[in-house]
């Protein structure tokens, strides 16, 4: 009876105390707070965020159910805009070719990175200039580096990688003038523009792997490769899972590469979502379909989104083993 008589008033205090704390919420407590202060430093950022996030957000959904140009007046057409988009006969071939780049990117560009990475993190000396280098690309002006790789794949047997193939007897290859020969090229320079900045942040986590675990493994006559399988890959796996989505939602976005390269050809081989929006606002000159181009892309949209929402439901226990 006695401990329960000495456990009730701190019980009393302690709803006392969340009462006053209830009380105290008001809002001249919360402007004596400094709550004012942080709402004026935090409106510019809203502004910026709202004016160049939220607004072409909004706008993109309702001028998917518009029909405009945005020249002549825009007439509501509700799903008018969608069903022409489902129903181009584009569309398969634009969503086989942005699934086959990006399968492309994955089976050659994602590993790439890691190893060079790996590489890099294991070399005694000079590991700056190779972190330089790899960044290198990166630093290049996108439209640069397309039109510097656009002069290495000229077709003629006196083209810049037809020259470099013909010492060992291989080609000419056609490059960007083949359908099938097209797409991979277009992934070669785009897995050689963006590998660095992955470079980067895998040599980042790399540092946190613990090398008394790499010693241990020494010790046990492991070979480099078992410490890569055994030890590297499982301390990266949440860096990996998230680059991985990362990679898949920038190739499935892909546009700059099929655009100045190929401009879609040929015979529509490098065609891409990205792409055939363009072509749907831009493709006129009197004028572009802007609400099948808004359409197509808030479809996209949602696609991504709820991808990323089932790959990280999909991944979530293996980040966190």
């Amino acid at each position: 009876m006695a401990a329960i008589e000495s456990v009730t008033p701190t019980a009393h205090r302690r709803e006392a105390a969340a009462t006053q704390y209830r009380v105290r919420r008001t809002p001249l407590t919360w402007v004596r707070g400094g709550g004012l202060s942080t709402l004026v430093f935090l409106l510019p950022m809203l502004f910026v965020f709202g004016a160049f996030s939220w607004y072409p957000i909004v706008r993109t959904a309702i001028m998917s159910v518009q029909h405009t140009n945005l020249v002549q007046p825009a007439t509501y057409v509700g799903l008018d805009n969608f069903s022409r988009v489902i129903h181009d006969p584009l569309l398969p071939t634009a969503v086989k070719n942005t699934a086959y780049f990006a399968l492309l990117a994955l089976i050659f560009g994602y590993p790439i990175p890691l190893i060079a990475a790996v590489m890099m993190s294991e070399a005694r000396r000079f590991r700056g200039v190779y972190s330089v280098l790899a960044y290198l690309p990166v630093v290049i002006p996108p439209v640069v580096a397309v039109l510097l790789w656009k002069t290495f794949y000229d077709a003629s047997s006196t083209g810049v990688f037809n020259t470099i193939l013909g010492w060992v007897h291989l080609g000419p290859y056609p490059w960007l003038l083949s359908s099938q020969w097209a797409m991979p090229s277009l992934v070669l320079e785009s897995t050689w523009a963006n590998a660095g900045g992955t470079v980067i942040i895998y040599l980042a986590a790399l540092t946190g792997v613990n090398r008394e675990l790499y010693e241990a493994a020494s010790v046990d006559g492991a070979s480099l490769w078992q410490k890569i399988w055994r030890i590297t890959l499982p301390q990266l796996r949440g860096v990996l899972l998230v680059t991985m989505i990362l990679q898949i939602i920038g190739t499935a976005q892909v546009f700059l590469e099929p655009y100045l390269f190929t401009s879609g050809g040929p015979a529509n081989s490098t065609l891409t979502v990205l792409l055939l929006i363009y072509d749907y606002a831009f493709g006129n000159s009197l004028g572009g379909d802007y609400g099948s181009a808004t359409a197509l892309s808030l479809m996209l949209a949602v696609f991504l989104a709820l991808f990323s929402w089932a790959y990280l439901r999909a991944t979530r226990s293996w980040s966190t083993r």
